[in-house]
């Protein structure tokens, strides 16, 4: 019985190039061994969940979800509540795709990344659940709080399909000034943390808005979040953060930092100022909020040959991005001397 494969995508995405190449992209599937058939997500919310909802319930082979972060969270909210899983393949066509750069899953050649599925190799990957005070949603790259992860809210629609990733750096850097004290307490497998805190990130992987760094000795599949809190407000300490996370990793080893790998968190505000949380780019509700680990819990196409490389391995256009980013801090600099 030939295997069914249904690929998910977003119209929208990828300034609309993607329909163009999609019988191209379904020509690598079919050649593989699915029989492919598509969906095109409409404006109906969680359009892109309920179709993967029903394809795991009937039970398809492989699901492909093409788009950008956004798409790919809610294929994965879809298909994570289900005992049995189909495969999932990623053809990435949003702005970031930081889920696509830390799989190594080509990121601007939507047939090449489609091509994977020849290589028949898949990895394992671990999948959070965040429950705040208004949601309850499964989450594969990044759970977050605090000042940088108001920039997903405020970088206009236009200005993500004109520049990208680059309009991130750049709204960072303007918001970086406007950076404001929250007291919280962060519980933890093996701690507690209860102070002021300007960033809080729970994250899955090592690629999260871009960067590549943020959780340099990350192993995917080990079953651990990455926790990351950030405890100042100081504006100077928080750009020499940024900058010792884009030139080496050492952030981790910081005395303002806490670094711990941990298979719960709980985050809450230690008054009744808002927190607001992000999820894999996208607002998740508000605080408090409880993260658990699902661990290998989906089974992924990409590419284990380009996973294997030396974690200093660069990408060249990740590297123009935080360039601009840091000329845009050093602009904001001067203008306080």
């Amino acid at each position: 019985m030939k295997k069914r494969a249904r690929l998910i995508y977003n119209p929208t995405s990828g300034r609309e190039t993607l329909k163009r190449q999609l019988p191209d992209i379904l020509n690598e599937y079919e050649k593989a061994g699915y029989e492919t058939s598509t969906f095109c997500t409409t404006p109906e919310p969680l359009s892109a969940q309920k179709e993967a909802d029903r394809c795991t319930v009937d039970g398809f082979d492989l699901i492909i979800a093409a788009g950008g972060d956004g798409t790919i969270n809610e294929v994965i909210n879809g298909m994570s509540p289900h005992s049995k899983h189909p495969k999932l393949a990623i053809i990435p066509s949003g702005t970031t795709n930081d889920y696509a750069r830390a799989l190594k899953i080509p990121r601007y050649d939507y047939v090449k990344a489609a091509q994977l599925i020849h290589k028949n190799q898949t990895v394992h990957m671990d999948i959070g659940r965040v429950k705040t005070k208004s949601d309850d949603k499964y989450f594969m790259n990044i759970g977050a709080a605090g000042f940088l992860t108001e920039v997903t809210y405020e970088v206009p629609a236009n200005m993500k399909s004109l520049f990208g990733s680059l309009a991130y750096f750049v709204k960072g850097a303007e918001l970086l000034p406007r950076v404001g004290k929250v007291p919280v307490k962060i519980t933890y497998d093996d701690g507690v943390y209860e102070g002021i805190a300007s960033l809080v990130f729970v994250a899955l992987t090592n690629s999260v808005g871009g960067f590549e760094k943020i959780a340099p000795d990350k192993t995917l599949g080990d079953g651990k979040f990455t926790l990351i809190v950030v405890k100042t407000t100081n504006f100077a300490e928080i750009l020499r953060l940024i900058t010792m996370l884009m030139n080496d990793g050492r952030h981790i080893q910081h005395p303002k930092v806490l670094y711990e790998k941990t298979s719960y968190v709980k985050a809450e505000t230690q008054n009744n100022q808002q927190l607001m949380i992000n999820i894999d780019g996208e607002y998740g509700g508000d605080a408090p909020a409880e993260f658990t680990m699902y661990q290998q819990h989906l089974e992924i196409v990409t590419d284990l040959d380009r996973m294997h490389l030396s974690i200093n391995t660069r990408d060249l256009m990740a590297e123009e991005k935080e360039e601009e980013f840091k000329k845009r801090v050093r602009e904001f600099e001067n203008k306080d001397d």
